[in-house]
């Protein structure tokens, strides 16, 4: 088999002990650090991400094929770094004011890092004012809002809201997502985009990224 696709079944597969070493075997070979995040790492987490959306696998087995691409990546950081790589774009990730539920929005943190994102997660009960705080201070692409309960929904439109009144709101693209919420509760709140889990929010967040370029 191709060392690369033997790394990115590993990852599906969440064989985070093996990950590291076929890592380094394959940059000993000559492959770029970024050829094996694309061909190797993320085409792993692409894989499990695609069956995930097809209910043909379950959390804990995207959980174990994240924590293998983080493996990998302990190799690959610093590389990628030396040679002056760059996020696809920057995300802030939060759940809303008075919701305490994290693991929804931790693992759409680790499916956005996966894919190329740099991911500021500023944790759960955030409120509108910190969320601003927090689009002001890091300057994302985009703002992605976790809501896990129908009484903390409304938090999504009003911290949308005070993203108008303080001018930054058009700066920036709005993805939500969370239990109750669908898409045309997220539309109607006035965010850019919706997604039902995890996998879903990646490409969301591609698709976000590529209408905040070609404005």
């Amino acid at each position: 088999m191709d060392k690369m696709k033997e790394l990115a079944e590993k990852v599906e597969k969440g064989k985070n002990q093996e990950v590291p070493a076929l890592v380094q075997e394959i940059l000993d070979g000559g492959a770029t650090p970024y050829d094996v995040l694309l061909n190797g790492l993320q085409a792993g987490l692409l894989i499990i991400g695609e069956r995930f959306k097809k209910d043909e696998c379950f959390i804990p087995e995207v959980l174990l094929s994240v924590r293998a691409m983080k493996a990998g990546m302990k190799i690959l950081e610093p590389l990628l770094a030396e040679a002056g790589s760059e996020p696809i774009a920057k995300v802030v990730l939060g759940t809303v004011k008075d919701d305490l539920h994290d693991i929804g929005k931790n693992m759409v943190g680790m499916m956005l890092e996966g894919s190329g994102f740099k991911v500021i997660d500023i944790g759960i009960n955030v409120s509108e004012s910190a969320f601003l705080d927090a689009v002001m201070r890091e300057g994302p692409d985009i703002l992605a809002m976790s809501a896990l309960l129908s009484t903390t929904m409304p938090y999504l439109k009003t911290t949308i809201d005070t993203l108008k009144e303080h001018g930054v709101r058009d700066k920036i693209k709005v993805l939500v997502g969370g239990a109750p919420v669908t898409e045309e509760y997220a539309l109607e709140s006035g965010a850019d985009g919706y997604a039902p889990d995890s996998a879903h929010a990646v490409d969301k967040a591609k698709e976000l990224i590529m209408q905040k370029i070609s404005k």
